[in-house]
């Protein structure tokens, strides 16, 4: 991020900017589907994230927007999460029918993703709900971003559509309760190290977004607050959209494409539609 604003980047269209974030948010989902395939009753939260960090490593990631995280049980639904350092991985161990979400935030050439990856361990027909209940609210966070609406209109009307649906909004429980953050290019160097789990480059890049933002009228943080009360900032958003149900709890998180472009098609768009959750929403269509 302090390399290259987002919005620069976003601005040479869709070269090498552009490939460099989907190749980096392609490869978190390839750690992801590789350690879920992995996941065996008896695994820790703590064994799954440090899975997801060597898998990574191996492939060549140094540094990091966030270390990975893993969620099981009803820790996806964040029950009684009250501070920060809940979200941090524990030796909850995974069991037969048990919903599980891995999320991490690597950065990879210089380029950040950051996702998370729903799952579940055996047969769980609530979880398969709310995970295929998930698509509307990708849907409707494109479709009102690309009427310009302000981004604490669009979370007010993704927890309208939960409502609806008949379940908790879950991201509220985040820092800020935020839905999405903006992300960035971050420098290559040689020590990349992290505080409290966050790289401290990508948070160097975050506070910069947030001091220029706070200058023009915007913030890097889409959350229900005012601070978040203007219409979308071109650059690139990480976004995650939070379901609950009971113990229950289900997101994605993947990287928008926000533009200047007076085309709407070109103004807003998911970086790359060929995801495990996309492609499992496809394939239930087809069915």
């Amino acid at each position: 991020m302090a390399a290259v604003t987002a919005a620069a980047e976003v601005g040479a269209g869709p070269g090498a900017e552009l490939r460099g974030f989907r190749e980096v948010q392609r490869l978190a989902y390839e750690c992801a589907e590789a350690v879920a395939a992995q996941l065996k009753p008896g695994v820790t939260e703590r064994e799954a994230a440090r899975m997801q960090r060597e898998w990574l490593r191996e492939r060549g990631v140094r540094d990091w927007f966030h270390l990975p995280f893993a969620w099981f049980g009803d820790r996806t639904a964040f029950a009684n999460f009250r501070i920060p350092l809940q979200f941090f991985p524990t030796g909850r161990r995974l069991e037969p029918g048990m919903p599980f979400i891995l999320d991490m935030a690597p950065v990879y050439k210089g380029f950040t993703a950051d996702i998370g990856y729903s799952g579940c361990l055996g047969l769980n027909p609530v979880h398969d709900r709310l995970l295929a209940d998930l698509r509307g609210h990708r849907e409707l966070i494109l479709r009102e971003v690309r009427e310009r609406r302000p981004l604490r209109e669009i979370y007010e009307d993704v927890d309208r559509l939960m409502v609806r649906q008949g379940y908790a909004n879950r991201h509220r429980a985040y820092p800020f309760g935020v839905i999405a953050h903006k992300v960035g290019r971050v420098r290559e160097r040689r020590w990349s190290p992290t505080l409290f789990g966050f790289g401290t480059q990508a948070l160097k890049g975050l506070a910069g977004d947030a001091l220029h933002g706070h200058r023009e009228g915007w913030s890097p943080l889409w959350s229900p607050y005012t601070f978040s009360d203007h219409p979308p900032q071109p650059g690139l958003w990480a976004v995650e959209p939070h379901l609950g149900f009971r113990g229950t709890g289900v997101k994605f998180e993947e990287l928008l494409v926000v533009t200047d472009s007076k085309d709407p098609e070109q103004s807003a768009f998911w970086l790359d539609d060929d995801l495990p959750h996309v492609r499992r929403w496809t394939e239930e269509a087809a069915v």
